[in-house]
């Protein structure tokens, strides 16, 4: 089916629904057919746009012939020239599959891979940076769990990011970042290499995900350990949880309640499972989550930050920035846009 078919059959629908629902609707059925309005409203709006831009490209066409207004006529079609193909793509943009996930939240998890102390100080910054980053957005930025080290780096945090589209942002933000330069624990200026994964994953609701928590989980309590609180090794606060069919477990020790604890590990735990059920569902996505985020060594990135150099590339794309000050500031969407276009870019070349 060629684009016009499809064009004409989602007006079609579009005016179908509107017809259904001013005869009277009720209940379940107006909010299905509400919902699919909603959905495909925007691109009968692009629709209007095109054909609209189309007609006027003809009436401008049939000026060529009228010589006192063949200049007026070319000025037109030269726009024309432009806008038709852009509400073209715009709308081919919004024909592609969505991804169910897109609007959601996320979570957040950063871990240091190879480099030791190195890798914790790095780790830690690319914490603070999509925390700065989700400020900017104006989206929530909650802390679940940040175990300290020594030196001031992270053995480890989880962060949940509350906000419209979270996700869709996100997402191509997991895997490995790796860092180049002369860590502060450097006495001879050398430059190290160390690397740190990335994890973002949808947040779940309980519909996503069945657990049967007498015969599914194990729950262990225990005392929390660490830099700073003081709470720690005072009080069973820890939580972990094991979920027996998988063998995922996670563990929260950030807040004093057990309570807490648990609630925050429960909603880490039914975000990876989510993870794992949509990755056996999408073939492009990675099977579980330690193929989505790498085995952390050095020589598998999809980031990598350059101090020496001041120069931030991803890999993926080929995009090399020279501002590292300001993408360690939070400064992520030249990235973020590129990398979406990328992919729908991908996604288009594989409709056609």
């Amino acid at each position: 089916m060629n684009l016009a078919d499809k064009l004409d059959r989602i007006v079609a629908r579009a005016d179908e629904l509107r017809a259904l629902m001013s005869e009277g609707l009720a209940g379940d059925a107006y909010v299905r057919a509400s919902k699919e309005l909603n959905e495909i409203d925007p691109v009968v709006a692009r629709v209007d746009q095109l054909r609209n831009a189309e007609r006027e490209q003809r009436e401008a066409e049939a000026m060529l012939g009228e010589p006192d207004m063949r200049d007026l006529a070319e000025e037109e079609l030269r726009g024309f020239k432009e806008r038709i193909p852009a509400l073209e793509h715009a709308i081919r943009l919004s024909l592609l599959p969505k991804d169910e996930a897109d609007d959601r939240s996320g979570l957040l998890e950063i871990r240091p891979a190879a480099g030791g102390d190195e890798a914790g100080l790095f780790a830690a910054e690319l914490f603070q940076m999509y925390q700065k980053y989700a400020a900017s957005q104006g989206w929530r930025f909650e802390v679940m769990d940040f175990d300290e080290s020594e030196l001031g780096g992270i053995r480890g945090a989880t962060a949940e990011i509350t906000g419209k589209s979270v996700f869709a942002r996100l997402k191509y933000e997991s895997g490995v970042h790796r860092v180049q330069r002369v860590p502060a624990t450097e006495s001879q200026g050398r430059i190290h290499t160390s690397t740190v994964t990335v994890a973002i994953m949808p947040e779940a609701e309980e519909a996503d995900v069945q657990i049967d928590e007498a015969r599914d989980l194990r729950i262990d309590v225990y005392r929390a350990q660490g830099a700073g609180g003081q709470h720690v090794n005072k009080t069973e606060s820890a939580v972990r949880i094991t979920h027996l069919p998988t063998g995922l477990a996670v563990a929260m020790q950030e807040e004093k309640s057990q309570h807490k604890n648990k609630a925050k590990a429960m909603k880490l735990l039914r975000a990876r499972l989510y993870e794992q059920q949509r990755a056996a569902l999408h073939a492009t996505r990675s099977a579980d989550r330690k193929s989505q985020v790498g085995t952390g060594d050095r020589s598998e990135r999809i980031r990598t930050y350059n101090f020496p150099q001041g120069r931030v590339s991803d890999h993926r794309i080929n995009l090399t920035l020279y501002k590292i000050d300001r993408v360690m500031q939070g400064e992520l969407d030249e990235f973020i846009d590129a990398l979406t276009a990328e992919d729908q870019a991908a996604r288009l070349a594989a409709e056609e």
